[in-house]
């Protein structure tokens, strides 16, 4: 009897990489089928403003996948960081989790629209683009008080 095939999604994320809309997205697409998930974190030196470690971000994000997460950590083109992940990886997605747009230097630089280019689907968690429910923001406020 054959297991049901994994897809294979690498989340693309860094000062998001522990954000309830990404964990929210990662829970969804875990109860859609099988998947494996592995995080990249461009830029690793632009987290100055973070509140979570890569390890707490992989925790949490292994925790709404349902399974463990693999990590690696980008250079700091995150367009370059992204390519080189598909060109080295097997994914069949792509998941990008920036900042809102005001603030993200990954949007200025279109790096959505460049990882779409590399012909996998992408799927954007863009803050602003819809309001956390009631329930995301307890979610959330719990998830920090309890130290996570």
């Amino acid at each position: 009897m054959e297991s049901e095939p994994r897809m294979r999604v690498l989340v693309v994320a860094n000062r998001t990489a522990a954000s309830e809309r990404l964990l929210n997205e990662v829970r969804r697409r875990a109860e859609e089928g099988p998947c494996d998930f592995t995080l990249l974190i461009p830029d690793v030196g632009d987290r100055k403003r973070a509140d979570w470690t890569p390890e707490t971000a992989v925790r949490l994000l292994s925790r709404a996948a349902g399974r463990r997460v693999e990590s690696r950590v980008g250079g700091p083109d995150p367009v370059a960081a992204v390519e080189a992940a598909v060109r080295d990886g097997d994914f069949d997605e792509i998941i990008v989790s920036t900042l809102p747009k005001k603030t993200s230097k990954w949007l200025r630089r279109d790096l959505i629209g460049r990882a779409e280019r590399l012909g996998l689907p992408v799927t954007a968690i863009v803050p602003g683009k819809r309001k956390l429910t009631k329930e995301e923001k307890l979610e959330d406020m719990g998830r920090f008080s309890a130290g996570g």
